[in-house]
């Protein structure tokens, strides 16, 4: 069913995705709101930096040009009144630079309910696409598609989030008897061409340092051809995977990847694990790396990288997106859309221990295999052909 703004349907009170499709890359959210219209706290919250919420009743997956949210209708509790769902452009650009700009409704696959915002000439940075909202025992979706002048922020003020203006909190000089609940941190560093590096300041404990790498999972592989042609099954959609070359202070060096069973660990040498391998392309929210901040001393370099297993090695099909969760930090994110059609291999950030700091750069180098990317980067493994 396509919807026009302002109207609305019934839901079934399921376990339901709300996806939002646009033609660039933006950043969506989602807000608990209660009877008051506003949210009671920041846990109402669900965005790139804060991707589930405190009972699990809405997860984010996704990035990019294809978010999708997992909402437990099951899960809300009696006192939830709406979830409202948004999108903001990043940068500088406004609703009329993104192309196309969709929200759906999504049950075991199906879509539902369809929105189709009109974004040509619509200057503003933000919109409303749409609620889920209870009317008395039932539960509804209206398409909504109300802009907001501004980005996240005010956005997110509109609905009660209490905002923090600081990338991160700062440690206080002495210990406070009452101290203020932390604001929300909006904050999200994105490494481009043009700002290829950050570094973080030396600590002894940098945490559990999670990396994870999404695409859209269901690019079609098109018709095939060419090196790739006729080696995977094309009703499929693009398989990637994770994985890392690890160097520790001492000279030793490994590679951390599903291809060969090599998933490392965490709380041993080499201390980096992959978490799992998605096979199937249906865990929504990617794969996941692990990284042992509390043992970073130990550690001299961790290569993130990802290749195209299965599918044709398009980059610009998989709205690929890597975003590095460093406790007490910003996420930080880099896409990945600008390899040829005939790399499958990319480097994508390394991270590196400068005296203690975390120097991450971005790399986004890309080439046509772990041997290529090897001699390139001169790793020096011994590489034989494997399967998963």
């Amino acid at each position: 069913m396509t919807m026009t703004p302002g109207g609305n349907a019934s839901i079934p009170s399921q376990v339901l995705t709300v996806r939002v499709l646009s033609g660039v890359p933006v950043d969506a959210s989602s807000f608990r709101l209660y009877a008051t219209g506003k949210v009671k706290g920041d846990p109402d919250m669900v965005f790139y930096g804060q991707p589930v919420n405190d009972d699990a009743s809405v997860k984010l997956t996704g990035a990019g040009t294809d978010t999708a949210f997992t909402v437990d209708i099951n899960r809300l509790r009696p006192d939830v009144e709406k979830l409202a769902f948004t999108a903001t452009c990043d940068g500088n650009m406004t609703l009329s630079g993104l192309k196309r700009l969709t929200i759906q409704v999504e049950h075991n696959g199906s879509v539902l309910l369809t929105g189709d915002v009109d974004v040509n000439g619509r200057q503003e940075a933000a919109l409303i696409l749409g609620e889920i909202y209870r009317r008395n025992a039932e539960w509804k979706f209206r398409f909504i598609a109300q802009g907001f002048n501004g980005g996240l922020k005010p956005l997110a003020e509109h609905f009660g989030v209490d905002i923090s203006d600081a990338p991160a909190p700062a440690p206080a000089p002495t210990p406070a008897p009452t101290p203020a609940p932390a604001k929300i941190s909006l904050s999200k560093v994105s490494l481009t061409k043009e700002k290829p590096t950050i570094s973080l300041a030396k600590r002894d404990n940098f945490g559990e340092i999670k990396i994870n790498l999404n695409w859209n999972q269901e690019s079609n592989t098109g018709s095939g051809g060419g090196m790739f042609g006729g080696m995977f099954n094309k009703s499929k959609g693009i398989d990637l995977d994770l994985g890392a070359f690890v160097e520790l202070q001492d000279g030793t060096k490994g590679v951390i990847q599903a291809l060969g069973n090599t998933f490392g660990r965490l709380n041993a040498e080499p201390f980096v694990q992959l978490q799992g391998d998605d096979r199937t392309g249906q865990v929504r929210d990617g794969e996941w790396l692990h990284i042992n901040g509390r043992e970073w001393k130990k550690i001299r370099e961790v290569l993130i990288y990802a290749f195209i297993y299965e599918g044709v090695a398009s980059w610009d099909k998989t709205d690929g997106v890597v975003t590095m969760h460093i406790p007490e930090q910003p996420p930080i994110e880099t896409r990945l859309t600008e390899g040829s059609n005939r790399h499958n291999m990319c480097a994508i950030a390394r991270l590196v221990n400068e005296n203690g700091t975390i120097k991450v750069e971005r790399l986004n180098q890309f080439y046509s295999g772990h041997k290529d990317m090897d001699n390139a980067l001169g790793w020096g493994f011994r590489w034989s052909a494997g399967s998963k």
